[in-house]
């Protein structure tokens, strides 16, 4: 069973709303009018009983009892007699009576409809129902008079009932006649102020792959504008992670090509050669190219390592001495072999920042092995880890032969080798180097070498606790250690 669509459930619970205010308010309303009307009714049928008191004391009470001893008898007034008044198929005058009796409860004038009716007990006076000739009566008898004369009146609740019927029609016909139109206009007013979902919807479904134009919308309403500004933002991040994608494919391609060549010919040397020594000295190419491809492998892993952990929830604090000792660690074979001095200073104590340690391990590892690579045999790297004020510092400094200035900002593309380098580069050192300190929201600079010669690289990291550090922290790393 599929969902509601936005625009069916906007429809019903807008006249949901309606309905749960408006029925209510009617109810309310309705039972309000019914009981004026029945107050209103009550009050006509208390006046009409005072008029004819009125006329009754004003006749007098002895012209009353001698007009109807001269009749022999009381005569009643009945519908007949009284010539009853038609008004739109109504005979108003038999719904409404009146009864007059004396002291000793004889009646002196009595309409027709209410002959059957007895005489009201003592103490009888007020609003009461009655049931009389099939029809419920609604009486009002006043107190007897001082000669001992009771008025009473009545009415049939046919009339009443008449105009509940028209106030139940009046209430109950136009809502039920409105809510149908009322549902219409609703579905074409949700229609057209969800017109904009329909606009984006069309742009999301017609746009091209790998598009990096920004979604807009004419005239969009406030509450589109945080979609259309998260959508442009996922979208603008989905097109990066495809470029990212895209890009480490081509780079792997490219680079994996040479290596698996140079591997396949080396192995069919060896496997066509007839010379133990021609064939092992082909093995031997095919091992260092194997090994050359091992190291492009790393490297390149280490690009997507660092894409993948390039989450802002994923960074932790870490001690970025800890870090650096287990790189140091890490390269001291290649150190061994390199032929090159190596000088450590680290700040004493820690310095705690917040980040990715695989990303950071990298950056140290890179600075490090790029460093080794474009220095002469003999030569010195210097590696220092320090704290300035609120930052973190890494300082690479060797005395190969540097890079002008010019060519500086070309280094970090990637598969770019500078002339000279030493051992088996391919470029993407000083491309991660970036990348990991892009992701910290590290500085970097490359420098001149303080020997002259060489190139000297400067990185700087926020610390996590830099409000906790004064400004004036002495900066004195411990003392350089050489290893060779």
């Amino acid at each position: 069973m599929s969902a509601p669509s936005l625009r069916s459930r906007l429809r019903w619970l807008i006249l949901g709303v309606i309905a749960l205010v408006l029925l209510p308010l009617g109810v309310f309303s309705l039972k309000r009018t019914i009981n004026e009307v029945a107050e209103l009714s009550d009050g006509r049928l208390a006046q009409s009983a005072r008029t004819l008191q009125a006329l009754i004391d004003g006749l007098g009470l002895p012209a009353l009892q001698q007009h109807g001893t001269a009749a022999g008898m009381v005569v009643p007034i009945t519908a007949k007699s009284m010539q009853e008044l038609v008004l739109h198929g109504h005979t108003y005058e038999s719904e409404v009576g009146f009864q007059v009796f004396d002291r000793d409860g004889r009646p002196l004038l009595v309409s027709g409809n209410l002959a059957r009716l007895p005489p009201p007990a003592a103490g009888d006076a007020g609003f009461r129902d009655v049931r009389l000739t099939h029809y419920r009566w609604r009486l009002f008898t006043l107190p007897p008079t001082a000669d001992g004369v009771v008025v009473r009146t009545a009415e049939r609740y046919d009339s009443r009932r008449d105009i509940t019927r028209a106030l139940w029609m009046e209430h109950a016909l136009p809502p039920l006649i409105a809510l149908p139109v009322l549902a219409l206009l609703v579905g074409w007013a949700v229609r057209r102020g969800l017109r904009p979902l329909d606009v984006l919807a069309a742009m999301l479904s017609s746009r091209r792959l790998g598009s990096r134009d920004a979604l807009a919308i004419d005239d969009a309403p406030r509450e589109l504008e945080p979609v259309l500004a998260a959508l442009n933002g996922q979208l603008a991040q989905l097109e990066d992670a495809l470029e990212r994608e895209r890009r480490f494919s081509a780079d792997v391609a490219h680079e994996l090509r040479t290596p698996l060549a140079s591997t396949m010919i080396d192995l069919e040397n060896a496997e066509a050669s007839r010379d133990t020594r021609e064939a092992g000295v082909a093995l031997s190419d095919a091992r260092q190219s194997l090994a050359a491809l091992a190291r492009r492998v790393e490297q390149l892993l280490s690009l997507a390592r660092l894409e993948a952990s390039s989450r802002e929830d994923r960074r932790v604090e870490l001690d970025l001495l800890a870090v650096a000792r287990t790189v140091i660690e890490e390269l001291s074979p290649l150190i061994a072999d390199s032929d090159v001095e190596l000088d450590v200073a680290l700040a004493a104590g820690q310095l705690l920042v917040r980040g990715h340690e695989v990303a950071l391990a990298a950056l140290l590892r890179n600075l490090l092995e790029n460093a080794l690579r474009h220095v002469p045999q003999g030569g010195q790297v210097r590696l220092s880890v320090a704290r300035e004020h609120r930052d973190a510092v890494i300082e690479v400094v060797d005395n190969g032969e540097g890079i002008p200035p010019e060519r500086r900002a070309a280094v970090f593309a990637r598969f770019h080798r500078e002339a000279g380098s030493r051992g088996e580069g391919y470029g993407l050192g000083l491309s991660i180097v970036q990348r990991a300190a892009q992701m910290h929201g590290a500085a970097i600079e490359l420098l001149d070498s303080p020997h002259g010669r060489g190139l000297r690289v400067r990185v700087c990291l926020p610390l996590s606790h830099a409000d906790d550090v004064p400004m004036d922290w002495p900066v004195r790393p411990e003392p350089f250690q050489s290893q060779r």
